[in-house]
């Protein structure tokens, strides 16, 4: 059977950073209607109306992300927890992730979040510059990623990743190597990198539009992703998706899910489900979100139904990202050319699969574009 994820959105941050446009909320933000202690009953509450809906199934990956998930406190998170084992059988290997600031965390909290059951936490640190935490409008210093990263070791946790942003206006060559020593000494064993994007109606999206700083360089950005390819597969983490590297057997099993096209059930405002070619979405505010699960509806906003022609590309998409590539039989394009363009491993192309060499993880839309070209 196809494997299930299940997806918890808490959609709470202490504070907006300049960057970020996800479905999140400080609590200015936010308005009366919605008590941030007590969310979680209504994220379990919808936990109860979905599995009367999915029945019985095994889940494999529980990914609990934000927003900051910690801002609930380690109770509640174990209590959202608890409601899924209690609908649903886990694997007996199941990974159960959940986000964090570092400045979100202490050991009290991480102990218990690990005896509740949690196998894996994500630190957001982004950098180890203060000028480039600066512009992002972190709240953390320099330094708190890998003090928290040993506390979480220390608590037992199996897998540990850090995420970090690169291109981020004012950051050197320097200031990215600093962030990747600081990754190195903290000893964890998955790293995600993402290139910085501006969004429109953003902090940082402002001030870039007035001139205030720069947008982020394309060709900087690439140069970037290579420094952070040269260190991080050097330092035993080779890459396994374009934005992400891990020790053998340290990969985010619940996001491998998402890339593979598996099936996975979205829990919170605003989140997103996939079930055999089916995507919906919940509604997004807390507030109304809220008020359905509370009368025992379900938050469902709107969905789709993928054609086969849609779902076989979208496969080749979120396939392609990865080091184990696709098969070329799925392709709707003579691969040679992008062999010939040095895009394609020529090795796994001879095998029958196409796999992204450097290059091409650094042109992916283009390979994207070639491969589904009718």
């Amino acid at each position: 059977m196809t494997p299930l994820g299940i997806y918890v959105h808490v959609p709470f941050c202490a504070s907006r950073c300049g960057y970020c446009d996800f479905n999140t909320y400080t609590a200015q933000e936010l308005g009366p209607g919605v008590d941030r202690a007590g969310f979680h009953e209504h994220l379990i509450a919808e936990i109860d109306l979905a599995a009367g809906a999915l029945g019985p199934r095994e889940v494999s990956t529980v990914f609990i992300g934000g927003g900051t998930p910690t801002l609930l406190g380690a109770d509640p998170l174990v209590g959202i927890l608890d409601a899924i084992r209690r609908h649903f059988p886990l694997a007996p290997d199941a990974e159960i992730t959940t986000e964090a600031n570092p400045d979100s965390v202490d050991r009290e909290m991480l102990d218990t979040l690990r005896a509740g059951g949690v196998t894996r936490i994500s630190f957001g640190m982004q950098s180890a510059a203060p000028h480039v935490l600066a512009v992002l409008e972190r709240t953390h210093t320099p330094g708190m990623a890998r003090e928290v990263a040993g506390w979480a070791r220390e608590s037992g946790f199996e897998h540990i990743n850090i995420d970090l942003i690169y291109g981020t206006p004012g950051e050197t060559d320097d200031d990215l190597r600093a962030s990747l020593d600081e990754v190195l000494a903290a000893d964890v064993d998955h790293v995600s990198a993402y290139a910085l994007i501006v969004e429109d109606g953003t902090a940082l999206g402002r001030r870039v539009a007035r001139g205030e700083v720069p947008a982020p360089d394309d060709d900087v950005c690439a140069d970037r992703y290579v420094i952070i390819d040269d260190t991080l597969p050097a330092a035993g983490m080779p890459w396994y998706e374009i934005s992400n590297w891990a020790r053998p057997g340290a990969e985010c099993r619940h996001n491998l899910g998402y890339w593979r096209n598996a099936d996975w059930w979205g829990i919170g405002p605003g989140a997103h489900s996939h079930r055999s070619g089916e995507r919906w979405w919940n509604v997004k505010h807390p507030t109304r979100y809220a008020a359905s699960v509370a009368q025992g509806v379900s938050p469902r906003d709107d969905g789709e139904t993928l054609t086969r022609e849609q779902r076989a590309t979208e496969e080749l998409m979120l396939g392609v990202r990865t080091r184990e590539g696709v098969l070329l039989a799925d392709a709707r394009h003579d691969a040679e050319a992008l062999v010939r363009d040095g895009l394609l491993d020529p090795h796994a192309f001879a095998e029958g699969r196409a796999v992204l060499t450097r290059r091409g993880r650094l042109l992916t839309n283009q390979v994207v574009r070639a491969l589904t070209r009718d």
